[in-house]
């Protein structure tokens, strides 16, 4: 018999908030977490914004010998993690720590770690490379550390499948539960990729913004969009099957009912411009939630910001969802975050969790120019207060990886 799976904890830290409460006030109040590269010189490069998460101090976290073995993607996982899993309520008393699993997705790693000990490798020589650089940057240690951090001993995972990852992780943790193989999984994604070679790389492939404006950077929908705007951060969300929530009293979010995946097989970093690889993901959502188009309220769209991800995105979604398009609101919150990379779908989660906890629909802030392809009911600048039953998240990954997760009031 399947099981339903609820949401039963969060935690991020993200640009526009370092714990859950800060990131619903500036959604509330519209707030833009881009502004000027501050990690390092950017005299050479085109790219002159990103999204960093603000006044941060690892010390506040973790001891100094800690802070030099964990790569910054380390670091932003155990801290949404803690986040989470403090507002979970869980203890050993209340559930058996061998059957609570980590599925924490990256699309990159330890970016930043790779770079430092390159510089070292060529500049000292090979002998004087870090033995945490190996520890520190695969693409797997963020779940690997949060689960030692919160002794967690269930099955654990890290899905790269690029800025889908986490989608993907929310969606096979809640398959797992649905299926009886966990109780609980704590479920998102990190990422700390902002460093010159990062930049760099998405730079040269014309993948970025070049506004020097923080408010027009990350326009998702907007005519003027040029790229996206490069954030950093991590999402977690604690998943948690029906009885089991039940049986300890846990507070309850919401409930995941339904998850899709599907592949362009089209390109290795553009979208099939058909949008069909991606409205056949949202498809596949529906159909495991046993919901039918018109019942979905909101959508957290992918809504990058560069000009082929949003026109194709609203071309799956008009498709798919018909007459009922008229009235679905649609927003990408990448125009307050920037794009986390594999930690975007996480956050978009909380975000529409969060929504669907406060009645709201978060805004598309900074739209100021309409683009005849993208004619979506995108809620400009001002989010709409509104009942919120049945929420859908995006996620479109390089390599045409698709991920869709929705995410329903519990009743």
């Amino acid at each position: 018999m399947e099981k339903r799976v609820l949401i039963t904890g969060l935690g991020t830290i993200n640009p526009i908030g370092n714990d859950i409460k800060e990131t619903l006030e500036s959604i509330k109040n519209s707030k833009c977490g881009i502004d000027k590269i501050t990690y390092f010189n950017t005299d050479n490069y085109r790219t002159k914004m990103d999204a960093e998460v603000k006044n941060y101090d690892p010390l506040k976290y973790f001891d100094a010998k800690e802070v030099k073995r964990l790569d910054i993607v380390s670091q932003y996982a155990m801290i949404a993690a803690r986040e989470a899993f403090k507002d979970s309520g869980i203890t050993k008393e209340n559930t058996n720590f061998n059957n609570i699993g980590v599925y924490i997705g990256s699309g990159i790693g330890g970016f930043s770690t790779i770079q430092k000990q390159c510089e070292v490798n060529f500049a000292k020589g090979n002998k004087m490379v870090s033995p945490f650089l190996i520890p520190a940057s695969i693409a797997n240690i963020p779940t690997g550390n949060v689960a030692i951090d919160l002794g967690l001993k269930g099955e654990s995972m890290s899905i790269v499948t690029a800025c889908a990852s986490s989608t993907h992780c929310i969606g096979e943790a809640y398959r797992s539960i649905k299926h009886g193989y966990a109780d609980v999984i704590l479920a998102g994604g990190s990422e700390g990729s902002i460093c010159e070679v990062g930049i760099a790389g998405f730079e040269n492939m014309h993948a970025l913004s070049t506004s020097e404006d923080k408010n027009r950077a990350s326009i998702p929908f907007d005519k003027e969009r040029n790229g996206f705007v490069m954030g950093e951060g991590a999402g977690v969300l604690v998943l948690e099957e029906l009885e089991h929530a039940l049986n300890r009293k846990a507070k309850i979010y919401a409930e995941v009912v339904g998850f899709g995946c599907t592949t362009d097989s089209y390109h290795i970093t553009s979208p099939d411009p058909s949008g069909e690889g991606a409205k056949r993901c949202m498809e596949r959502a529906l159909d495991d939630a046993n919901l039918k188009p018109e019942e979905v309220d909101y959508i957290n769209a992918h809504g990058t910001s560069t000009p082929l991800n949003d026109k194709t995105e609203t071309k799956a979604i008009k498709e798919l969802f018909g007459n009922h398009t008229k009235d679905l609101l649609v927003s990408s919150t990448k125009g307050n975050t920037g794009h986390l990379l594999g930690a975007a779908g996480a956050v978009e989660a909380i975000i529409c969790t969060l929504a669907i906890n406060n009645s709201i629909v978060p805004p598309t802030i900074n739209y100021k120019v309409k683009d005849e392809e993208c004619d979506l009911n995108i809620v400009p600048n001002k989010l709409v207060e509104k009942d919120i039953k049945v929420a859908l998240s995006n996620s479109l990954g390089f390599g045409g990886h698709n991920a869709t997760i929705i995410i329903k009031k519990y009743e």
